[in-house]
Protein backbone atom coordinates (compact mmCIF):
# COMPACT_ATOMS: atom_id res chain seq x y z
CA UNK A 1 0.00 0.00 0.00
CA UNK A 2 1.23 3.43 -0.96
CA UNK A 3 2.38 5.85 2.14
CA UNK A 4 0.18 8.66 2.14
CA UNK A 5 1.53 12.45 3.20
CA UNK A 6 -0.40 14.15 6.30
CA UNK A 7 -0.47 18.19 7.03
CA UNK A 8 -1.31 19.13 10.23
CA UNK A 9 -1.04 21.82 13.36
CA UNK A 10 -0.28 21.02 17.01
CA UNK A 11 -2.90 23.48 19.11
CA UNK A 12 -3.72 24.03 22.22
CA UNK A 13 -6.47 25.14 24.71
CA UNK A 14 -4.75 25.57 28.04
CA UNK A 15 -2.67 22.83 27.52
CA UNK A 16 -5.56 20.97 26.20
CA UNK A 17 -3.70 20.03 23.15
CA UNK A 18 -4.94 19.10 20.00
CA UNK A 19 -3.93 17.64 16.15
CA UNK A 20 -5.84 19.56 13.63
CA UNK A 21 -6.72 18.51 10.16
CA UNK A 22 -7.69 20.44 6.88
CA UNK A 23 -9.85 17.71 5.68
CA UNK A 24 -11.14 19.57 2.69
CA UNK A 25 -7.76 20.34 0.96
CA UNK A 26 -6.54 17.08 1.41
CA UNK A 27 -7.98 13.31 1.84
CA UNK A 28 -7.90 12.04 5.19
CA UNK A 29 -9.80 8.95 6.43
CA UNK A 30 -9.32 8.82 9.80
CA UNK A 31 -10.67 4.99 9.80
CA UNK A 32 -7.20 4.33 7.93
CA UNK A 33 -4.64 5.93 10.16
CA UNK A 34 -3.12 5.49 13.25
CA UNK A 35 -4.49 7.54 15.80
CA UNK A 36 -3.47 6.07 19.13
CA UNK A 37 -0.07 5.70 17.80
CA UNK A 38 -0.15 9.49 17.09
CA UNK A 39 -1.54 10.22 20.04
CA UNK A 40 1.93 8.56 22.18
CA UNK A 41 3.50 11.01 23.35
CA UNK A 42 6.81 9.62 23.52
CA UNK A 43 6.69 7.97 19.95
CA UNK A 44 3.87 10.19 17.82
CA UNK A 45 2.71 13.73 17.72
CA UNK A 46 0.64 13.86 21.21
CA UNK A 47 -2.13 15.04 21.53
CA UNK A 48 -5.83 14.58 23.59
CA UNK A 49 -7.64 14.51 20.65
CA UNK A 50 -7.47 14.82 16.95
CA UNK A 51 -9.83 17.49 15.70
CA UNK A 52 -10.79 17.30 11.47
CA UNK A 53 -12.40 20.03 9.57
CA UNK A 54 -14.53 18.92 6.89
CA UNK A 55 -17.12 20.39 4.36
CA UNK A 56 -20.62 20.80 5.64
CA UNK A 57 -23.18 18.37 5.16
CA UNK A 58 -25.98 21.46 4.34
CA UNK A 59 -25.01 24.62 3.38
CA UNK A 60 -26.66 26.64 6.51
CA UNK A 61 -23.57 26.11 8.00
CA UNK A 62 -19.63 27.20 7.33
CA UNK A 63 -17.71 23.28 8.43
CA UNK A 64 -18.50 20.22 9.93
CA UNK A 65 -16.51 19.40 12.62
CA UNK A 66 -15.23 15.94 13.84
CA UNK A 67 -13.26 14.93 17.32
CA UNK A 68 -11.29 12.12 17.78
CA UNK A 69 -9.84 10.95 21.21
CA UNK A 70 -6.11 9.20 21.99
CA UNK A 71 -7.82 6.13 22.07
CA UNK A 72 -9.32 6.13 18.45
CA UNK A 73 -13.09 6.46 19.61
CA UNK A 74 -15.01 9.44 17.88
CA UNK A 75 -17.03 11.55 20.40
CA UNK A 76 -19.13 14.58 19.70
CA UNK A 77 -18.42 17.50 21.05
CA UNK A 78 -15.18 19.24 23.09
CA UNK A 79 -15.38 22.99 23.99
CA UNK A 80 -11.49 23.63 24.25
CA UNK A 81 -11.08 22.17 20.20
CA UNK A 82 -14.21 23.98 19.12
CA UNK A 83 -11.56 27.36 20.33
CA UNK A 84 -8.89 25.76 18.43
CA UNK A 85 -10.78 24.87 15.42
CA UNK A 86 -12.13 28.66 15.17
CA UNK A 87 -8.58 30.04 14.98
CA UNK A 88 -7.34 27.06 12.78
CA UNK A 89 -9.87 27.88 10.04
CA UNK A 90 -9.28 31.90 10.40
CA UNK A 91 -5.13 31.44 9.64
CA UNK A 92 -5.50 28.98 7.29
CA UNK A 93 -7.69 31.16 5.44
CA UNK A 94 -10.07 28.87 4.76
CA UNK A 95 -12.74 31.28 5.87
CA UNK A 96 -12.78 35.01 6.26
CA UNK A 97 -15.35 35.37 9.19
CA UNK A 98 -14.72 36.02 12.36
CA UNK A 99 -17.77 33.92 14.03
CA UNK A 100 -18.73 30.81 12.23
CA UNK A 101 -21.41 28.24 12.20
CA UNK A 102 -20.31 25.00 12.81
CA UNK A 103 -21.66 21.03 12.70
CA UNK A 104 -20.85 18.76 15.19
CA UNK A 105 -22.22 15.37 16.26
CA UNK A 106 -24.68 16.70 18.40
CA UNK A 107 -26.12 19.43 16.49
CA UNK A 108 -24.67 23.25 15.99
CA UNK A 109 -22.03 25.65 18.01
CA UNK A 110 -21.62 29.18 17.21
CA UNK A 111 -17.26 30.35 17.77
CA UNK A 112 -16.47 33.41 17.93
CA UNK A 113 -13.01 34.98 17.65
CA UNK A 114 -12.62 37.80 19.05
CA UNK A 115 -10.84 40.92 18.51
CA UNK A 116 -8.46 40.34 21.65
CA UNK A 117 -7.33 37.00 20.65
CA UNK A 118 -9.41 35.04 22.86
CA UNK A 119 -12.64 32.83 21.31
CA UNK A 120 -16.29 32.79 22.27
CA UNK A 121 -18.23 30.01 21.80
CA UNK A 122 -21.88 29.43 22.17
CA UNK A 123 -22.09 25.60 23.22
CA UNK A 124 -26.18 25.10 23.41
CA UNK A 125 -28.43 24.42 26.08
CA UNK A 126 -27.15 22.17 28.26
CA UNK A 127 -29.48 18.84 28.85
CA UNK A 128 -30.62 17.26 32.15
CA UNK A 129 -32.90 14.19 31.20
CA UNK A 130 -31.36 10.90 31.54
CA UNK A 131 -32.05 9.74 27.90
CA UNK A 132 -30.28 13.05 26.74
CA UNK A 133 -26.93 12.69 28.57
CA UNK A 134 -26.84 9.15 28.26
CA UNK A 135 -27.79 8.02 31.59
CA UNK A 136 -29.15 5.32 33.48
CA UNK A 137 -30.61 6.42 36.90
CA UNK A 138 -30.52 4.25 39.79
CA UNK A 139 -34.38 2.75 40.26
CA UNK A 140 -35.45 4.94 43.52
CA UNK A 141 -34.26 8.32 41.88
CA UNK A 142 -36.02 11.22 40.44
CA UNK A 143 -35.24 11.88 36.49
CA UNK A 144 -35.88 15.97 37.63
CA UNK A 145 -33.53 15.38 40.69
CA UNK A 146 -30.53 18.04 40.44
CA UNK A 147 -28.18 14.61 42.06
CA UNK A 148 -27.56 11.36 41.74
CA UNK A 149 -25.88 8.71 44.35
CA UNK A 150 -23.95 6.03 41.82
CA UNK A 151 -21.97 3.74 43.72
CA UNK A 152 -18.40 3.76 43.12
CA UNK A 153 -16.62 0.69 45.16
CA UNK A 154 -17.63 0.63 48.09
CA UNK A 155 -19.20 4.32 48.74
CA UNK A 156 -21.97 6.31 47.32
CA UNK A 157 -21.23 9.24 45.60
CA UNK A 158 -23.42 12.07 44.80
CA UNK A 159 -23.03 13.13 40.63
CA UNK A 160 -24.36 16.39 38.65
CA UNK A 161 -25.62 14.82 35.10
CA UNK A 162 -25.05 16.82 32.33
CA UNK A 163 -24.85 16.98 28.54
CA UNK A 164 -23.32 19.50 26.89
CA UNK A 165 -23.40 18.05 23.65
CA UNK A 166 -21.15 14.96 25.58
CA UNK A 167 -22.21 13.11 28.42
CA UNK A 168 -20.52 15.03 31.74
CA UNK A 169 -20.77 13.77 35.51
CA UNK A 170 -19.84 16.42 38.16
CA UNK A 171 -19.08 15.38 41.86
CA UNK A 172 -18.39 18.53 44.05
CA UNK A 173 -15.00 17.98 46.49
CA UNK A 174 -13.81 20.40 49.43
CA UNK A 175 -10.16 20.25 47.69
CA UNK A 176 -9.57 20.09 44.13
CA UNK A 177 -6.12 18.68 44.37
CA UNK A 178 -6.41 16.08 46.95
CA UNK A 179 -9.78 14.69 45.04
CA UNK A 180 -9.41 10.93 43.71
CA UNK A 181 -8.98 11.93 39.94
CA UNK A 182 -7.51 8.74 38.96
CA UNK A 183 -9.14 6.49 40.48
CA UNK A 184 -12.76 7.47 40.49
CA UNK A 185 -12.46 9.08 37.18
CA UNK A 186 -11.34 6.04 35.48
CA UNK A 187 -14.25 3.72 37.82
CA UNK A 188 -16.97 6.32 36.50
CA UNK A 189 -15.81 6.77 32.69
CA UNK A 190 -16.76 3.33 32.42
CA UNK A 191 -19.90 3.25 35.05
CA UNK A 192 -22.98 0.42 34.04
CA UNK A 193 -24.80 3.79 34.46
CA UNK A 194 -23.10 5.66 31.82
CA UNK A 195 -24.07 3.57 28.22
CA UNK A 196 -21.64 5.71 26.41
CA UNK A 197 -19.32 6.50 29.16
CA UNK A 198 -19.37 9.63 30.66
CA UNK A 199 -16.59 12.29 31.39
CA UNK A 200 -16.23 13.22 34.79
CA UNK A 201 -15.35 16.73 36.58
CA UNK A 202 -14.26 17.55 39.90
CA UNK A 203 -15.38 21.08 41.14
CA UNK A 204 -14.46 22.94 44.15
CA UNK A 205 -16.25 25.91 45.08
CA UNK A 206 -14.55 28.73 45.71
CA UNK A 207 -16.81 31.28 45.92
CA UNK A 208 -20.31 32.49 43.51
CA UNK A 209 -18.36 33.05 40.36
CA UNK A 210 -14.95 31.14 40.72
CA UNK A 211 -14.38 27.67 40.80
CA UNK A 212 -11.75 25.09 40.14
CA UNK A 213 -12.04 22.00 38.32
CA UNK A 214 -10.26 18.85 37.13
CA UNK A 215 -11.39 16.62 34.43
CA UNK A 216 -11.00 13.15 33.63
CA UNK A 217 -11.97 13.07 29.90
CA UNK A 218 -12.95 9.70 28.57
CA UNK A 219 -10.78 8.28 25.98
CA UNK A 220 -8.49 10.07 26.99
CA UNK A 221 -8.00 10.64 31.08
CA UNK A 222 -6.86 13.99 33.09
CA UNK A 223 -6.26 16.93 30.92
CA UNK A 224 -5.00 19.99 31.21
CA UNK A 225 -8.55 21.81 30.47
CA UNK A 226 -11.74 20.21 29.22
CA UNK A 227 -14.27 23.30 27.33
CA UNK A 228 -17.03 21.23 28.11
CA UNK A 229 -16.34 20.23 31.28
CA UNK A 230 -16.30 23.59 32.39
CA UNK A 231 -19.20 24.25 31.10
CA UNK A 232 -21.14 21.36 32.73
CA UNK A 233 -19.63 22.31 36.00
CA UNK A 234 -20.40 25.66 36.03
CA UNK A 235 -24.18 24.62 34.85
CA UNK A 236 -24.26 22.10 37.82
CA UNK A 237 -23.31 24.89 40.18
CA UNK A 238 -25.88 27.21 39.20
CA UNK A 239 -28.44 24.53 39.35
CA UNK A 240 -27.18 23.66 42.45
CA UNK A 241 -27.47 27.37 43.80
CA UNK A 242 -23.92 27.51 44.65
CA UNK A 243 -22.59 29.96 41.28
CA UNK A 244 -24.24 32.97 40.58
CA UNK A 245 -26.41 32.72 37.35
CA UNK A 246 -25.67 34.89 34.06
CA UNK A 247 -22.88 35.92 35.81
CA UNK A 248 -19.01 35.23 34.12
CA UNK A 249 -17.56 32.79 36.17
CA UNK A 250 -14.00 31.53 36.70
CA UNK A 251 -13.25 28.19 35.87
CA UNK A 252 -9.34 27.40 37.46
CA UNK A 253 -8.28 24.27 35.66
CA UNK A 254 -4.21 23.16 35.69
CA UNK A 255 -3.65 24.68 32.58
CA UNK A 256 -5.32 28.35 33.28
CA UNK A 257 -8.75 29.84 33.48
CA UNK A 258 -11.84 29.65 30.92
CA UNK A 259 -14.87 31.60 31.73
CA UNK A 260 -18.20 30.81 31.75
CA UNK A 261 -21.90 32.36 31.48
CA UNK A 262 -25.20 30.97 32.03
CA UNK A 263 -28.97 31.85 32.39
CA UNK A 264 -31.20 28.84 32.48
CA UNK A 265 -32.59 28.15 29.97
CA UNK A 266 -30.30 29.94 27.72
CA UNK A 267 -27.25 28.90 25.76
CA UNK A 268 -23.90 28.50 27.89
CA UNK A 269 -20.97 30.94 26.55
CA UNK A 270 -17.27 30.04 27.21
CA UNK A 271 -14.65 32.77 26.44
CA UNK A 272 -11.04 31.28 26.34
CA UNK A 273 -7.54 31.17 24.44
CA UNK A 274 -6.87 29.12 21.70
CA UNK A 275 -3.24 28.51 20.61
CA UNK A 276 -0.76 27.10 17.68
CA UNK A 277 2.23 25.53 18.48
CA UNK A 278 4.02 24.38 15.35
CA UNK A 279 3.09 23.08 11.36
CA UNK A 280 4.33 19.58 10.61
CA UNK A 281 3.93 17.24 8.43
CA UNK A 282 4.24 12.90 8.55
CA UNK A 283 3.93 9.74 6.53
CA UNK A 284 1.87 6.97 7.30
Amino acid sequence: MAMKTLKFTKMHGLGNDFMVVDGINQQFDPAQAPLTQWANRHTGVGFDQLLLVEKPHTDKVDFRYRIFNADGSEVEQCGNGARCFVRFVTDKKLTDKHEIVVETARGIILPKLMDNGLVTVNMGRPRFLPEEIPFLPPAQEDENTLTYRIMVGLESVPVSCVSMGNPHAVILVEDVEAAPVQQWGAEIESHECFPSRVNVGFMQIMDKTHIRLRVFERGTGETQACGTGACAAVVAGIRLGLLTAGESIQVGLPGGDLFIVWQPDEDVLMTGPAETVYEGELQY
